[in-house]
């Protein structure tokens, strides 16, 4: 456990924050730091074929140990973390045997973790927790994931003894701003499906997601002297309040679970003259997500027509889509999965991704890619945390697929 630990820690005091606003890949330089060590570290224990292309992508082969074919299977996590939250001077602290009380995270700011508010903390009573010092979040989004693969493969290098057919193992920048998987080269990783390991608490196993949007409304307005407006000034945040208020209030993060969709907006900036709200629409059901855009597009032209010219505007692009179409008809790589959970005692939790991941894209890039968990909370924050119990599950779980795949085709 302890080798997990130093491990996990040796990557998330590397900052690897990724930026939206930048356009090369990756979007920071910083990132090909912990790229390059990956490249080094996966030779070390022993990976062939281990290569790092142009846009700080890394992958490596653990070749097959059985004589019969087994199709090539792979396990894939991201090395950026969120630029939502500062992961610059991560500093984890560890809580051994943790009491289930609350956790003091920085007692000069009095930041606390405690039960009362994150009550998944009680699944964890009596193990090892990884927490941040309350300034930065953490990285177990997606360090955990790669600590898990590269240990994994490093424990499979070394026990010879359990069989397994050939592994890909994929690293890659920028999947927090949703470019994870844009220059991912499936054809060179050729891997008939993988797995992102990349969800939450233990035992999560999802092969669905939203289907995502991403929708820019812009309000144009007509500025002149407030003492002389009268008639002539027309407020752009007034009319953008008003279009806010006109999308249905049930229908948000904070009032939907499970398979119900949202509109959610996450960032606005108004002046009298222009206001601009940005969005995001997400739904399960690629009817109702089609209607969600469709029902955007109908309240700008109500709006227009209601005021009699052309204030409202909007941009809707499709971000990514719904996993499940692809990795139906393979249904049986979650089958493996589930298997190789409850064989090592691991009740699976099989919902729903309420989000999007690199499996998606990757689905429908030809490679089935569903997700299993890689132990985090309370991802994006300073109130992030993980279980390194959980993280050596997640290990056991890489290592019990690829024998449970072995065994599946020998015959």
């Amino acid at each position: 456990m302890q080798h997990i630990i130093d491990r996990f820690i040796s990557y998330v005091t590397i900052d690897t924050e990724s930026d939206p606003n930048s356009t090369s890949t990756p979007s920071t330089k910083k990132q090909w730091d912990l790229a390059n060590k990956l490249f080094s570290e996966l030779k070390e224990i022993g990976m062939t074929d281990v290569s790092i292309d142009d846009n700080a992508y890394v992958m490596a082969t653990l070749p097959s140990n059985v004589s019969h074919a087994v199709p090539t299977i792979g396990f894939i996590s991201h090395f950026d973390t969120s630029p939502d939250f500062t992961g610059k001077n991560v500093n984890p602290q560890i809580i051994s045997d943790y009491n289930g009380q609350d956790i003091v995270l920085n007692s000069e700011n009095g930041i606390v973790l405690s039960p009362e508010y994150f009550e998944d903390l009680l699944l964890y009573k009596g193990q090892t927790l990884i927490t941040t010092d309350g300034t930065t979040l953490l990285g177990a989004d997606d360090k955990a994931g790669i600590t898990e693969i590269v240990s994994a493969m490093e424990y499979l290098i070394q026990h010879p003894e359990i069989k397994h057919g050939p592994i890909r193992v994929g690293f890659t920048p920028d999947e927090e701003i949703g470019r994870g998987a844009h220059k991912f080269d499936v054809e060179k990783f050729g891997a008939d499906w993988a797995y992102t390991m990349d969800g939450s608490q233990i035992g999560e196993l999802e092969y669905e997601n939203f289907n995502a949007a991403g929708a820019v409304v812009t309000v144009k307005g007509k500025i002149v002297h407030p003492g002389y407006a009268k008639a002539k000034m027309i407020n752009s945040m007034y009319f953008a309040a008003e279009f806010i208020q006109a999308l249905p209030k049930d229908e948000t993060p904070e009032t939907t679970e499970g398979y119900e969709g949202f509109y959610h907006l996450y960032a606005n900036e108004g002046k009298v003259e222009e206001t601009t709200l940005r969005y995001i629409i997400r739904d399960h059901d690629k009817t109702k997500f089609d209607e969600r855009k469709s029902h955007f597009e109908s309240l700008i032209k109500e709006f227009n027509s209601k005021y009699g010219s052309e204030i409202f505007s909007v941009e809707i692009k499709d971000q990514y889509y719904n996993m499940k179409e692809m990795v139906e008809p393979v249904i049986h790589v979650v089958d493996l999965a589930e298997k190789a959970m409850k064989s090592l005692g691991i009740k699976p939790l099989i919902k729903p991704i309420r989000g999007g991941t690199d499996g998606s894209q990757l689905s429908y890039m030809g490679l089935p890619c569903p997700n299993i968990f890689a132990g985090g909370h309370n991802f994006h924050g300073r109130y992030e945390y993980v279980p390194v119990e959980s993280m050596v599950k997640a290990t056991e779980v890489i290592c019990k697929i690829a024998e449970l795949t072995a065994e599946k085709y020998q015959n």
